[in-house]
């Protein structure tokens, strides 16, 4: 599968490693690409490992909101 998750407050290089340090700790996870200028985060995953609430909480755990 694959999602774009919103996320806001993503600004330098350091926010991008955060975020695509956290989702791609988590199992099922195959591949993250976060874009600062859009805000948007592309993830591939496979939805009988993780599902799109882990995603959102590893993202918020690093202090960014993840927006509908």
């Amino acid at each position: 599968m694959k999602a774009t998750l919103n996320v806001q407050g993503m600004t330098c290089g350091h926010c991008k490693m955060s975020v695509e340090g956290a989702l791609n700790e988590l199992t099922g996870v195959t591949n993250t690409e976060v874009d600062l200028v859009t805000g948007k985060v592309d993830v591939t995953y496979d939805e009988s490992k993780v599902t799109i609430e882990a995603l959102s909480e590893a993202v918020e755990e690093q202090g960014y909101d993840v927006v509908a």
